[in-house]
């Protein structure tokens, strides 16, 4: 381990607002192949880090974003974690979007959320399986949603994606 992180990880066990200067740090001081994992790790660590959290994502580019969104899925936020989601899916960076419909999104988004969120990845063609929850999720509304773009999308000439065909297909077979 990357003795930059590991003395990271031990600030924030000790005191979760040292994720204020760490969480920005993570990029240049363990790559940014790693960043992910690493700014999870630390979220992980730090007792307090729920409060933390909105900050990091607020003040943070992009990718401390997605590691904040990433990190839902591990730090108990409660529903503190939906607005979070909500902002997310309100960008068109597909980093975020994919991020925003993890598990976290799957077990604490409503309904209308959800079928929203799913339907903003089919829209930026990110792939389903990026999508936590839609095997447990899917309801007829969400199904409705998904045959009606697929019919905007062959009325105007454009291909519809194949993972969406073989969910309807799965679906409706």
């Amino acid at each position: 381990m990357n003795a930059w992180l590991e003395q990271a990880l031990s600030d924030v066990a000790a005191d979760a607002t040292a994720l204020r200067t760490v969480f920005p740090a993570v990029g240049r001081r363990v790559g940014r192949t790693v960043a992910d994992t690493a700014r999870v790790e630390l979220l992980e660590a730090a007792p307090g880090a729920a409060a933390e959290m909105p900050g990091l994502y607020r003040y943070g580019d992009a990718a401390e974003k997605r590691a904040v969104l990433l990190g839902l899925s591990v730090v108990d936020t409660g529903d503190a974690g939906v607005e979070l989601v909500a902002d997310a899916l309100r960008t068109n960076d597909t980093r975020l979007v994919t991020a925003a419909m993890g598990e976290y999104a799957a077990t604490h988004l409503d309904a209308p959320a959800y079928r929203h969120g799913v339907l903003k990845c089919v829209f930026m063609g990110i792939p389903l399986e990026a999508v936590a929850g839609l095997d447990r999720r899917t309801d007829e509304e969400l199904l409705r949603m998904l045959r009606d773009f697929a019919a905007e999308r062959t009325a105007a000439g454009r291909e519809v994606p194949a993972d969406l065909r073989t969910l309807l297909n799965e679906q409706d077979g």
